[in-house]
This record gives C-alpha cells, sequence and structure tokens, in this order.
C-alpha cells in the first residue's frame, strides 16, 4: 500500500473548521466545569452533611463512569426525561461540563484544603463575609495552588472532546472520519488528525511542568 498524505491538504479548511469547533467546545467546557468544580469543592469541604454527601455522589458518580456513557446519556435520554431536544452542541457541553466539573473539584479540595487556617482566622477577625472570604482570599489561592492538575484536565478534556463525534458533533475528530470514509485514506487523515491533536495538546503538558516549578518557587519566597 503506498501513502500519500497530499490528500488531506485538499481537505484542510473543513479540518480547520473541526478544529475550531473542538476547541471552541473544551472552551465553554472548561470555563464552565471549573466553576462547577469550585463550588463542588466548596461543597465537599462544607460543615454541611447533606452538601458534603450530595457533592460526594455527583463526583465519584462521575469520575467512576465512561465519558462517553455519559454524553450518550445526555444526548440520547437526557431530551426524553425533560421533554426538550437538545442538539448535539448542547449534549457535549452538559456532558463535559459535569464530568470537568467532577475532575475539577477533586483538584481544588485539594488547593482549598492548602490554605492556611491563619489565614481564614485573619478573614473572621477582619468581619469579611463568606462570600468576600471565599472570592478574595480563598479562590486566589486554591486557583494558584491548583493551577498544574487544572491545566492537566484542560489537556485531558481537550482530548476526551473526540467522543462528541458519536454523537454527530463536527468536530476535528468527526470531520477526519468523514474525510477518511470518503477517500479511503483512513491511514494518512486520522494520522494527521492525531498530530493536530498531539501539536495543540503535547506543549500545554510540558507548560504544566513549568508553572507547577514557577509556583513552587513563589510560594516558597
Amino acid at each position: 500500500m503506498t501513502f500519500n498524505f497530499a490528500v488531506v491538504f485538499k481537505f484542510q479548511d473543513a479540518l480547520l473548521l473541526g478544529l475550531l469547533t473542538t476547541l471552541k467546545l473544551t472552551l465553554i467546557c472548561i470555563v464552565l466545569g471549573c466553576a462547577l468544580g469550585f463550588f463542588l469543592a466548596l461543597a465537599r469541604t462544607s460543615k454541611s452533611a447533606i452538601l458534603r454527601g450530595v457533592s460526594s455522589i455527583y463526583v465519584e458518580f462521575f469520575r467512576g463512569t465512561p465519558v462517553l456513557v455519559q454524553l450518550f446519556w445526555v444526548f440520547f435520554c437526557l431530551p426524553l426525561v425533560l421533554g426538550v431536544e437538545l442538539s448535539n452542541l448542547a449534549s457535549g457541553v452538559i456532558a463535559l461540563t459535569l464530568y470537568m466539573g467532577a475532575i475539577t473539584s477533586e483538584t481544588f479540595r485539594a488547593s482549598l484544603k492548602s490554605v492556611g487556617q491563619e489565614q481564614l482566622d485573619a478573614c473572621v477577625a477582619l468581619g469579611l463575609s463568606p462570600w468576600a472570604r471565599t472570592m478574595n482570599v480563598v479562590l486566589p489561592q486554591a486557583v494558584l495552588r491548583a493551577a498544574p492538575t487544572l491545566l492537566s484536565n484542560c489537556v485531558s478534556l481537550f482530548k476526551e472532546s473526540a467522543l462528541v463525534s458519536a454523537v454527530g458533533m463536527a468536530d476535528l475528530m468527526f470531520v477526519g472520519q468523514n474525510i477518511s470514509n470518503n477517500t479511503a485514506r483512513p491511514v494518512e487523515v486520522l494520522t494527521v488528525v492525531a498530530l493536530i491533536y498531539f501539536v495543540i495538546a503535547f506543549p500545554l503538558t510540558r507548560a504544566v511542568t513549568v508553572i507547577e516549578h514557577r509556583i513552587l518557587k513563589r510560594l516558597a519566597v
């Protein structure tokens, strides 16, 4: 069998559109998922047994079940439960956000525990409200300490986003599969698709190490 990677360049515009869709989906889910994860972490460290119990069940469920199953359930079952129609984009955003929230909650929970009790006592002494304490003291430090792991979570989400092709969303993987089927060149097309994912994900994984070292130096000062 002879390989001809030049055929892929004929579809570079379609691949670019698919990549932009993947990046848009990933960024939306990162923002929503990180926000959800932070509030889940607050719930898991709450004094309320109910909040701790509910949030723990949520986190363990979404961390313990395959993302593809979650995506299929949201796409096929949630519309039946709610009685509304969901587009593949909406389904992808919901499923990946719920998953991102679960995995980042553990990251935030660990970083919240690293905030010294003396700082919380100082907030109480200054008369700060729980909201002001959380947003102005706890959140900045938690995000700083969690940054390397959060970045790793974001890279993982970027790669997991390829699963939305299974529900017909025109992301990079879906476009690559269609081109592969139409050209009968699966090796060339899917290799290029894999390389695109790699070129974006690899520098981010390297950046995790750099950021982690800088944060450790900053915290050591």
